[in-house]
């Protein structure tokens, strides 16, 4: 007999999901606790065969509970209880049954907590219990119960000590989120580490976790402004392994202060944590709401479409690093009598489930009239989700890096060139179908993936195609012509649409082996999520903000505008989707990593700017701790039109663009640049010295463009690596040889492969130099791998532009050196 509940009202935020949670038994390593709440309907926990069993969610906050959903596998319970607890010891039951039906049971419940638990009492089957998903639904900050926080705030913060042992163990190693990394100091004491949060925080609990050289007698201590410290713990009597420590205080500075060492040795932590809360309650954070001002919404029947899209476009034809943002949006439907000019900053989407739901008896052009009839500088835009009929029969799409062409279909043809055939530097075209014929002309390098086509024309110097049905056959060097039959895996970018008048997010469904478009008759292969699971990201959200939503187990829809961000954004809930319109934009301000994903199964970031601030940061993007991780291939995150600037709108400054360090990620196209023109350019001034460090096993790179790093472009540590499509220039602004010498080798390799690598295969891969500050550089080679038989390059070349700088080979030692003014590649069809 079930327990009456009352009136329901609409559900709240769902809280459990990523969320710490235990089980009394899990039938076996396949099935564990974790896949109960992963958002992932594929995954199961299951029990021991046998009576009573539980699964319990640690929330990490009290929160008002108003609704449990259980998604049972076949192995279901007809009894069972849902409990809920302030401290996961004394349990109160909120909901009991004896006639559970299996399926999806949603029940409607009331009660308070910090944990959850489903409670079973009677299986069903002979099997045990089996739940794809257990879902608690509430608003947190209900009841009186523990709102100490679970994230760490320290994590990735500015760090300081008194000592260290040495360089390979620094105070920032002890806020890594890295427990393979430590801080120790050297050996006397006193000594001590400090963290600045940021701001001003109420602590209350901090976590040492030792390395075998721990303190016996130390204090935590808190300041405001890292001179005055008022102690809030204080031991002689420290075990060392993993000490929690429940303390009471508000600061902006945490130190630890040892007294006394129980070894011999310095002090030394694997990770110091700092928990925050406790005070008064944080209102949660809404899923859902509207859009913005910066997404205009289009339905046929709007009235002087075409004058708003013209009057964005005067604005942002030439606005190249300008602030504003847009995303024009078509509600599905017929639009005649169009032409959206696409300049900077702007994207382009039909708000259908398929392309040609929304068709457009017109044109959506990107052309060069603003830069001479030069289209090399045409970034930072893009089109997806339409149906196009051109008005001449050919639509024109001329620019080149960041301006990605997704999930259009042309009825007509497609010319990638200029008006004027001036110079185009190369672009990316994925999930579309073009009838008629791609004209390349004057593009110096493109990359279509998993589409179709009705023919390709003209080639410069590197043109490459995975999974393209109509694709041109394999001819590199003359056509040069790469072309791989399918693409090994793919999974097609996120992107918002109207289920009748209701957003929603659609992530389509990994593929191995593809070839064509995701898309076509009948509903594409992939899960729908309602935007109510989205924190819609708009003009004055911080940090803190973003990454409660995150806490919450909302996903991050980010509106056009540019967000400046304190601290980082730590995405650590499997299958998460961070999706951008209108190239949003992230800055970090004070040297933080901009966005960290956590080593785990599937999540989704799509369509954003990282853009370096001014205080150096260690990376703009990290996807993984700090090495390889779990297996991730049967889920893989991906990187998807994620672009990374360091330079151009102020004197950005960042060590490596991205850090891929999860196993089985997928960075399907990016670019990652250093400025070689805009504000704050120069040697030293916009200094980052590596664009790509991949230390994961088996990640996939498609449409890869990295350009003008002051060391190594890319640095692969990673087995089993693969790219297809490379695009590189080296930096312009090399002052001499000497800035550039790498020990006994001349200049740093655009791609460089590390000697302990034994399995690493690319395809299609072009660097070019052009040393305009001292064109007598020379560089020994654009490609350094090791000599193994795994590691195998196809389709190579090199490239010296009007002769500024030269190099001596195309990879290692093999290849002929690039000579003379005349811009003629120096190819290699195949390495070694």
């Amino acid at each position: 007999m079930a327990v009456p509940v009352g009136t329901a009202n609409a559900a709240g935020t769902l809280l459990s999901q990523g969320k710490t949670v235990t089980a009394s038994s899990t039938e076996n390593g396949g099935t564990p606790a974790t896949a109960a709440v992963d958002g992932n309907t594929g995954t199961r926990w299951s029990s021991a065969a046998a009576d009573a069993q539980w699964l319990q969610v640690d929330l990490g906050v009290s929160a008002s509970i108003d609704k449990v959903v259980l998604n049972w596998e076949a192995a279901y319970g007809d009894g069972y209880q849902i409990q809920v607890s302030a401290d996961g010891a004394a349990w109160t039951t909120i909901y009991t049954t004896t006639t559970g039906t299996g399926g999806v049971e949603t029940l409607n419940v009331s009660g308070t907590g910090r944990y959850v638990r489903f409670n079973g009492t009677h299986r069903h089957t002979g099997y045990g219990y089996s739940l794809w998903e257990f879902q608690v639904y509430g608003t947190p900050g209900g009841g009186t119960g523990p709102t100490c926080s679970t994230a760490n705030a320290a994590l990735n913060k500015p760090a300081t000590s008194s000592s260290t042992e040495n360089g390979g163990t620094p105070a920032s190693a002890a806020f890594d989120g890295n427990t393979g990394t430590r801080w120790a100091s050297a050996a006397s004491d006193p000594q001590w580490l400090q963290v600045d949060l940021g701001s001003s925080q109420q602590v209350c609990s901090v976590d040492l976790n030792w390395e075998a050289a721990y303190g016996d007698g130390y204090q935590i201590q808190l300041s405001p402004d890292g001179t005055t410290w008022n102690t809030v713990y204080s031991t002689t009597t420290g075990t060392g392994g993993v000490e929690t420590l429940n303390v009471s205080g508000t600061g902006r500075y945490v130190r630890f202060n040892g007294t006394h060492r129980h070894t011999g040795y310095g002090y030394s932590l694997w990770e110091f944590a700092v928990h925050t809360g406790g005070g008064s309650t944080v209102p949660p954070v809404q899923g859902g709401g509207d859009l913005g001002p910066n997404v205009k919404v289009f339905d046929p029947s709007t009235p002087n479409i075409q004058a708003t899209v013209d009057q964005i476009f005067t604005q942002q034809e030439s606005n190249q690093f300008g602030s504003e943002r847009y995303a024009l949006l078509f509600k599905p439907g017929t639009y005649s009598n169009l032409n959206a000019q696409i300049g900077f900053y702007t994207s382009i989407a039909g708000l259908g489930l398929n392309p040609d739901d929304t068709t457009i008896n017109g044109d959506v052009t990107v052309d060069a009239g603003w830069f001479n009839g030069n289209a090399t500088q045409n970034f930072w835009r893009s089109a997806e989700n339409l149906h196009l009929k051109p008005v001449s029969g050919t639509d024109r799409w001329a620019v080149s890096q960041a301006a990605p062409f997704r999930r259009m279909h042309v009825e007509g043809g497609l010319n990638l060139a200029p008006a004027s055939y001036g110079w185009a530097s190369g672009g990316y075209i994925a999930d579309s179908k073009i009838d008629g014929q791609v004209g390349n002309y004057s593009q110096q390098q493109w990359y279509t993936r998993d589409s179709s086509i009705g023919g390709f024309s003209n080639g410069v110097w590197n043109q490459t195609f995975s999974g393209v049905q109509g694709a041109p056959a394999q001819g590199f060097p003359d056509p040069p012509y790469t072309t791989l039959d399918t693409t090994p895996i793919s999974r097609e970018k996120p992107f918002l649409y109207l289920d009748g008048n209701e957003y929603k997010v659609f992530t389509p469904a990994k593929r191995t082996n593809a070839r064509g478009v995701s898309w076509g008759a009948g509903a594409p292969q992939g899960e729908s999520l309602p935007l109510s699971q989205f924190y819609v990201v708009k003009a004055g959200a911080t940090a803190a903000t973003i990454n409660q939503a995150l806490s919450q187990g909302l996903n991050l829809l980010f509106t056009p505008g540019v967000y400046h961000v304190d601290q980082t954004i730590n995405i650590t809930r499997p299958n998460t989707v961070v999706l951008g319109l209108g190239m949003a934009t992230v800055i970090p301000d004070n040297g933080v990593t901009a966005v960290k994903v956590a080593d785990v199964d599937g999540v989704k970031l799509a369509g954003l700017l990282l853009d370096a601030g001014t205080a150096n940061s260690p990376a703009l993007l990290q996807v993984g701790d700090g090495g390889p991780g779990a297996d991730h291939s049967a889920n893989p995150t991906t990187v998807q039109d994620v672009f990374v600037r360091v330079g151009g709108v102020t004197a950005g400054k960042a060590t490596a663009g991205m850090l891929i360090n999860s196993n089985n990620t997928i960075v399907d196209h990016t670019w990652i640049w250093r400025a070689d023109h805009g504000a704050g350019v120069g040697w030293e001034s916009n200094r980052s010295d590596y664009g790509m460090q991949v230390r994961g096993n088996d990640v996939l790179a498609t449409g890869l463009f990295v350009e003008h790093f002051n060391k190594y472009d890319v640095q692969w540590f990673g087995d089993r690596g693969k790219t297809i499509f490379f695009q590189n220039e080296k930096a312009y602004d090399a002052p001499n040889q000497a800035a550039i010498q790498n020990g006994a080798v001349k200049g740093y390799a655009a791609y460089k492969v590390e000697d302990s690598v034994n399995t690493h295969e690319g395809w299609g891969l072009g660097s070019y130099c052009y040393f305009n500050v001292d064109p007598t550089i020379v560089m020994d080679h654009g490609f350094e791998v090791p000599n193994k038989p795994g590691v195998k390059l196809h389709d190579v070349l090199v490239n010296s532009l009007g002769g500024n700088g030269q190099f001596n080979h195309v990879v290692n030692n093999t290849g002929n050196p690039t000579s003379g003014t005349g811009t003629v590649p120096s190819n290699l069809v195949s390495y070694p």
